[in-house]
């Protein structure tokens, strides 16, 4: 038996804002959505294109308080290859909220505060 990743959920309070910011934070593009018939809750997936790992964002019409991230140390992590322009891109939209240049990393924060890790993609052996 085995396993394999699938994808990784984040409920969302505003949908669209929510699209719009994985899209220009990190290139992030929507490849299927799922509405509920009564409207109730949408999901959509989101992708980066080049694997098969998915985001989903869960919105749900009845819910219009924040949501209680707790400490906030579960967070996703992404790879880029320049380091450089991703945190001045990161760094003009104003969502960096944690650097460690020791460990060459930095977190953004996405519209409803889940943190997301920015790490430099590994060397090709």
């Amino acid at each position: 038996m085995t396993f394999s990743f699938a994808h990784n959920n984040l409920n969302v309070l505003d949908l669209e804002k929510s699209l719009a910011f994985y899209q220009e934070a990190l290139g992030l593009r929507e490849v299927r959505r799922k509405e509920a018939a009564d409207g109730s809750f949408t999901l959509v997936y989101l992708s980066d294109g080049s694997r098969p790992h998915q985001l989903e964002l869960t919105w749900l019409r009845d819910r219009t308080e924040p949501y209680d991230l707790g400490d906030n140390e579960i967070h996703l992590a992404f790879e880029t290859d320049d380091m450089d322009a991703a945190h001045q891109k990161h760094q003009e939209m104003g969502c960096i909220c944690h650097e460690n240049p020791g460990m060459g990393i930095y977190f953004i924060s996405d519209p409803d505060g889940y943190w997301l890790e920015i790490v430099p993609a590994k060397p090709a052996k």
